[in-house]
């Protein structure tokens, strides 16, 4: 019984750490672009363009992380 809660809690761990992961990740390419804009106003739609594309990524990759650890627990 001691291994079935294991399960659970490294499933927890685990789409928690990919969370935070994301979160810091999609807070980091904001920055990068928000910058970017600052310093070359001309280039703002190109820099949101290339942002919005690199979140979805790391959205993709945090929505796989996470039906892993869901599937752990099965």
């Amino acid at each position: 019984m001691e291994l079935e809660a294991l399960k659970y809690v490294a499933a927890g761990l685990g789409a928690g750490l990919a969370v935070i992961g994301a979160a810091i990740g999609i807070g980091k390419i904001g920055q990068a672009s928000l910058e970017a804009t600052g310093r070359q106003p001309a280039v703002a739609g190109d820099a949101r363009t290339t942002m919005i594309i690199a979140a979805a990524l790391v959205e993709g990759v945090t929505l796989f992380a996470l039906v892993i650890c869901l599937l752990m627990t099965l």
